[in-house]
């Protein structure tokens, strides 16, 4: 038996051999100490993805028309009730998994030969992140996380399906779900993700492979403001990844998001510059996503550019769409075409509802889904009234009782929030 995050909670262990993660339930006190969940539990994720148009019927617009001769530009929206009908089927902590939607990519990135190698697999990793997060042109909106919600999954990812990209063989272009029949000959990837925060709205996810000794730890305050047609959300924060194999830590930060054409129908596009940067190796990278021009112009245009900073040399650069084809340039004179929409995704494992404690996401917002799904917005926007008006209702309780609220999962540091059993730190 072994003990996970020096808790003294006595952990098993799967037939790989790695610790079951314990999930929690909302019932217990914080950081009393976790439940025992077993691995075993987790199934490939069935659930339907497909997202229905908004359209622009004259009742959503004149709804949508009413909230906006309320609003002031830049005024900040975190605390503006949105209407049911924008809402997409998922937590936002579950848009967050599925920006992991190619782990093979993730875990390529240790097996790169030379710092140059690694960071460049990273950006190729961050650039098809995205794609698979954002599912369709769609504009909808995730549900707000509830204080002390909690999502958890984990990806099972063939052993030999990780490999650098620019040393691996070429083989044929495909979508198909990939799936490992023996688990001894797959990597296991597991994902938490915790609202830990109200006000700001702060999300943390941390997600780990032990056997390639990787692991990621982020947290994102979500900012949302006005812009007249436009819904601007910036995401704030940064995430770090780090190869204990090579004691590398690359830091990251992420775009913002921006819904446009909110009267007709929207979409989504991504902007800003980011950052990825690795202190050690002297490599970092700068990432645009460009917004389109008013007039003109293509959409989701993105380029990159990755330096070498001690010897000012820029060793790739990269342009295309984030979410269809990008082409990367090295500085040997190769070039390497990857196509978003091609790339195998592997489906989340993910314990189904009646094994999912009280405040996972999906048993958490189950009833607001199920009225969606069936097109009945009225009853969908008091399930999500009661759910709000709870949290409200033990916000509260804290303030007068002056008891701050603990994160599950997650511990502050700084100005930043760490796992509290992170790979790096476990013995």
């Amino acid at each position: 038996m072994a003990y996970f995050g020096g808790l003294g909670n006595r952990h098993k262990r799967d037939s790989s051999g790695e610790e079951i993660p314990p999930v929690l339930s909302a019932g217990r006190t914080p950081n009393s100490g976790p439940e025992l969940v077993l691995s075993e539990d987790e199934d490939s994720d069935t659930e339907d993805k497909e997202e229905t148009e908004l359209g622009a019927m004259e009742d959503q617009r004149s709804i949508i028309l009413h909230l906006i001769s309320q609003l002031k530009l830049g005024m900040d929206l975190t605390k503006v009730v949105l209407p049911t009908f924008i809402l997409e089927k998922r937590s936002l902590l579950e848009m967050y998994a599925d920006f992991m939607a190619h782990p093979d990519l993730l875990l390529a990135i240790t097996a790169g030969a030379t710092p140059e190698e690694r960071v460049i697999c990273f950006v190729e990793y961050y650039l098809t992140a995205f794609h698979e997060g954002r599912k369709g042109a769609l504009a909808k909106k995730p549900y707000n996380p509830i204080i002390g919600e909690t999502f958890h999954c984990s990806w099972e990812v063939p052993k030999d399906r990780v490999k650098p990209k620019r040393t691996a063989p070429h083989s044929p272009a495909s979508h198909e779900h990939p799936m490992a029949e023996d688990p001894s000959k797959s990597y296991k990837l597991r994902f938490v993700a915790e609202q830990v925060s109200h006000h700001p709205p702060i999300s943390c996810f941390y997600c780990e492979c032990k056997e390639k000794r990787l692991c990621v730890n982020t947290h994102i305050w979500t900012k949302s403001k006005f812009m007249g047609m436009s819904v601007g959300v910036s995401m704030i924060g940064e995430g770090v990844l780090r190869l204990l194999e090579h004691g590398e830590e690359y830091v990251f930060t992420l775009p913002s998001a921006y819904a446009r054409s909110i009267l007709t129908i929207p979409w989504v596009e991504l902007g800003g510059k980011v950052s990825i940067s690795c202190a050690k190796t002297g490599y970092s990278a700068t990432v645009i996503f460009h917004t389109k021009p008013f007039y003109g112009g293509k959409v989701h245009r993105v380029t990159a550019e990755v330096k070498h900073n001690p010897t000012n040399t820029i060793v790739c650069k990269a342009h295309g769409e984030w979410n269809g084809t990008l082409e990367f340039t090295y500085n040997n004179g190769e070039t390497r075409v990857i196509d978003t929409t091609t790339l195998p995704v592997y489906p989340k494992k993910i314990r189904p509802l009646e094994k999912q404690g009280p405040m996972e996401s999906r048993n958490l917002w189950q009833e607001v889904t199920r009225y969606l799904r069936l097109g009945d917005i009225d009853a969908a926007t008091e399930q999500k009234r009661l759910l709000e008006e709870k949290q409200r209702v033990e916000e509260r309780k804290r303030e007068n009782l002056h008891t701050p609220w603990r994160p599950k999962y997650f511990i502050q540091e700084g100005d930043g929030w760490v796992y509290f059993n992170p790979l790096w730190k476990a013995h």
